[in-house]
């Protein structure tokens, strides 16, 4: 899966592939023994099921009422995951799962793809009757799917889009289905994804915990000396050794500073701030989990903006709760930092305090000034304010947050200082 930390982990290496490997320890090498101390957790983690999406669609059926849509569009993405189970890679013919608020779903597929879309039908409601539609690649896919919205009764309805359909798709359906009118299927899909069930926040909770012990297996294996892509490849062995796909982006020193990084090569010295900011995918549910440390002993001013970034995380963590905007997590966070100095508004702490999260790493709602979306319980959010002092070092916290019935906490144990960032001395 491509991402930006795998871009930066990538690009870094061209300037020095011939000063280092980009992994620290030959095929021929023993792990660290802190890496090979880690065992599978993959047995904890199951799968979900069709009876739990079928509930799911009925959900998205109740939003629709709700929202006034006859039908949603759902095309290549997580959002046909998750109603379906399918999972298939975009490109530029049409693949379709139209799901109707009343009657099952139809789907379109290229006539040369039948075998492979009916081979994902397994975890999909009602697969053993589904309707599949094909089209011949001199063939237009677009009156398909008009065809099978006039046949669910939707000739004259209204059809929600999934916010990530190409707009070459939904011109599309526009041109073949112009009786039909084309809405925003977002407070659906959302609507849906947003609130996790129990077994979701079993996986997420999970998740988060693997990435936290492969973080702290590699923090045990560092050397001086090591450039950042080194250090990251033993963030991905130790998630491999746990059972999982995992990745994190690693920047050093004065490059901390930039909250998304750089892909400039870095070199991990004694007394040098090294930030991490990743996460791992459970049965397809994401974590995203940053950590800040210093290799050696602090300088005050880093500890001082630890400190302060702590005190923000524990106050968005404290105010958090249902029937809480988003945006007072935010506000409660960005007070923290500007009180004590960095502010006012995103001078040092430039970003928002945190996003939504589930089988996308990012997805709705957001933890942002503006936001009035009230909490729900089993909403799941990042919690990750941060300082960042351009020429100097950055420091940003992050963790997992779960909204409960009567506040939130935190999948992780919060950091608790730049030496001893996992808390065991």
């Amino acid at each position: 899966m491509f991402s930006r930390r795998n871009f930066l982990r990538t690009a870094a290496t061209l300037p020095i592939a011939h000063a280092a490997s980009a992994l620290p320890l030959s095929s021929a090498e023993t792990l660290p023994p802190a890496l090979m101390s880690l065992r599978s957790r993959k047995s904890e983690a199951l799968p979900i099921t069709r009876a739990e999406r079928t509930l799911r669609q009925e959900r998205a059926r109740s939003l629709m009422f709700e929202n006034q849509l006859d039908a949603l569009l759902l095309m290549a993405g997580t959002s046909l995951d998750y109603f379906t189970g399918i999972r298939w890679w975009g490109g530029e013919r049409t693949f379709a799962c139209v799901l109707p608020a009343k009657g099952d779903a139809f789907y379109v597929s290229p006539a040369f793809e039948e075998g492979r879309a009916r081979e994902q039908f397994t975890d999909a409601p009602h697969a053993e009757h589904a309707d599949l539609r094909t089209w011949q690649e001199d063939e237009n896919p677009y009156r398909l799917i008009a065809g099978g919205l006039k046949d669910r009764g939707v000739a004259t309805g209204t059809l929600g889009i999934e916010e990530t359909v190409r707009f070459v798709f939904s011109d599309g359906v526009s041109k073949f289905a112009p009786q039909v009118k084309l809405s925003s299927a977002t407070p659906v899909t959302a609507g849906c994804r947003a609130i996790k069930s129990d077994h979701e926040l079993a996986l997420m909770r999970l998740a988060s915990r693997v990435t936290l012990g492969a973080y702290e297996a590699a923090y045990r294996s560092i050397r001086p000396g090591m450039t950042q892509n080194e250090f990251a490849d033993l963030v991905a062995m130790a998630h491999e050794r746990l059972g999982f796909p995992g990745e994190a982006s690693v920047q050093v020193g004065t490059f901390s500073a930039l909250p998304h990084g750089s892909i400039m090569p870095q070199v991990i010295r004694e007394g040098t701030i090294l930030l991490m900011d990743g996460g791992c995918q459970v049965e397809g549910y994401s974590s995203d989990i940053s950590r800040t440390f210093v290799l050696g002993k602090p300088a005050d001013k880093m500890k001082k903006v630890f400190d302060i970034v702590h005190a923000a995380q524990t106050a968005a963590l404290k105010i958090a709760r249902p029937g809480v905007e988003c945006q007072a997590a935010d506000s409660a966070a960005r007070m923290v930092i500007t009180n004590a100095g960095f502010g006012p508004d995103y001078t040092h702490f430039s970003h928002r305090l945190g996003h939504g999260m589930g089988m996308d790493g990012h997805e709705w709602p957001y933890l942002v000034r503006g936001n009035t979306t009230k909490m729900e319980p089993h909403m799941i959010f990042s919690d990750e304010p941060g300082i960042y002092i351009p020429g100097e070092f950055g420091v940003r916290l992050e963790d997992d947050m779960h909204i409960t019935e009567n506040g939130a906490e935190l999948f992780t144990p919060q950091s608790p200082s730049l030496e001893d960032p996992f808390g065991k001395g």
